[in-house]
């Protein structure tokens, strides 16, 4: 089976949704297909990638919530891989390398103030524990305030620092010195800030939550508030880092230094995992790390094969100032969805985001579900908010032209329009409260939407309309 041919046979992609069903996932393929988001990868490159069902482009507006902030299969960050293969393998984690040290000073060279010192991990949510314990292990202290709505992953302490009780229901009890407020509320956090709190952790803009963007004032305040009773501030830059936000880091829109940084996601270029936990360079965490050498440890991260992809990634964003062309595209989509929310003021409620991290609110949440379908069908792959369905992340990889953005928003206004056919059915029922509920319902979206698709598959509608579009 030719898997890197752009187009698959339909009984090829019906064998692989039926191994993915059975082996990994059968809600997450019923969900997926549903929306009209089983979408089969084949060749990935620039902002996108191949649909191998019918050949389709389709922009990746997604981007595995930021992992491809280089692009889709960029040729230098592979070219640079398949060299490291050559010398290297992952590497022993307990021994030092030429390419740990040649990433761990390039990260020095673009880092925030005095956030050098480096602590590897293998992952997202593995490097927020490690952020946890680093701030716990040097203070001395126990609670950690962090954000409703905010997402951290699905390890340890990364979930009990998650600010929904949908991802924490299943594993309670969880830690019970976590403390949750409402982000962008400095006077939530005073009333609890105190001797005994040991971090205030948050995303300077919440992904998850919704495309929140920590002003300057709030986040200057945190810090305030931090330096006053000697608490560990940590930024979580996951989503948020190597350029999504118009700048390297979210962090230096503010200027305000964290005490301790989390990278994961784009780190890797998309092309081999990596995670860092960096911290600031003062006697107390200096001392923790120096006498707790190993308080945390990782096989996988730090590995001399994700070094060398991260070299590569920092020097490809540097050589092309890919922060600012997120600055740049990001200014223009902004400007180009609000012409779009003018014309439908009943569908679109706000639109805000920071460079290309882009959240599109809607009137009603089950619009969400709806508009991630209508996308779909028009080319765009896009997922709304985990803890916000109603908002639709636009994060699409900062390497995005011009020429491109306006294809984008094109693709966003047919979308609109076909969604429009839903609402003269949806809107009344909106208007009931126990069928409002009911709209919102995700099981029942999945259940509606995947008696509507296997209709569209039977009269060959599907096909026919994407084949068109190839």
């Amino acid at each position: 089976m030719a898997l890197w041919n752009d187009t698959l046979s339909s009984k090829n992609k019906k064998y692989i949704m039926s191994l993915f069903s059975k082996h990994i996932s059968k809600g997450q393929t019923k969900t997926m297909r549903a929306a009209h988001l089983d979408f089969i990868e084949t060749r990935r490159n620039g902002i996108g990638f191949i649909d191998g069902m019918f050949g389709r482009h389709i922009i990746d507006c997604f981007t595995s919530a930021g992992c491809f902030n280089v692009g889709r299969g960029n040729s230098e960050i592979i070219a640079a891989l398949c060299a490291a293969l050559q010398k290297y393998d992952i590497g022993t984690n307990l021994l030092p390398s030429n390419s740990k040290k040649k990433f761990i000073k390039k990260l020095q060279a673009i880092a925030p103030g005095d956030c050098k010192g480096i602590i590897f991990a293998s992952g997202g949510g593995d490097a927020i524990d490690c952020a946890i314990k680093l701030a716990r292990g040097a203070t001395g202290r126990k609670k950690i305030i962090a954000m409703k709505k905010a997402y951290h992953g699905h390890t340890g302490y990364s979930l009990s620092a998650n600010g929904k009780d949908y991802y924490r229901h299943l594993f309670e009890p969880l830690d019970p010195h976590f403390a949750f407020v409402q982000f962008g509320d400095i006077e939530a956090v005073k009333q609890i800030a105190g001797i005994d709190t040991a971090a205030i952790i948050l995303e300077p803009v919440q992904g998850e939550g919704g495309i929140f963007v920590g002003d300057d004032y709030y986040l200057k305040s945190l810090r305030t508030v931090c330096n006053q009773f000697g608490i560990m501030l940590i930024f979580d830059e996951i989503q948020t880092g190597f350029g999504r936000t118009g700048k390297l880091f979210a962090s230096q829109h503010s200027g305000v230094v964290p005490d301790i940084m989390v990278l994961a996601k784009s780190i890797s270029g998309g092309i081999f995992p990596n995670a860092v936990v960096m911290y600031r360079t003062t006697p107390l965490l200096n001392n923790y790390v120096k006498s707790n050498h190993d308080f945390h440890q990782s096989i996988t991260g730090g590995s001399d094969l994700g070094c060398a992809v991260g070299s590569a990634v920092i020097d490809y964003m540097v050589k092309n100032r890919l922060w600012e062309n997120a600055a740049k595209m990001g200014a223009i989509i902004i400007d180009g969805l609000l012409t779009i929310q003018h014309e439908n003021p009943t569908i679109i409620k706000e639109i805000r985001g920071r460079g290309l991290m882009i959240g599109v609110e809607y009137t009603h949440e089950y619009m969400g579900a709806l508009m991630a379908d209508s996308l779909a069908r028009h080319g765009i792959f896009a997922i709304y908010s985990g803890n916000q369905p109603q908002v639709m992340r636009f994060m699409v990889p900062i390497t995005i032209s011009e020429q491109e953005v306006q294809k984008m928003l094109s693709i966003v206004q047919k979308a609109i329009a076909t969604m429009k056919l839903y609402l003269p059915l949806t809107k009344p029922l909106s208007k009931i409260p126990i069928l409002s509920r009911l709209l919102d319902d995700i099981h029942i979206q999945i259940t509606v939407f995947d008696i509507v698709r296997y209709c569209e598959d039977i009269l060959g509608i599907t096909k026919r309309n994407y084949s068109k579009e190839a």
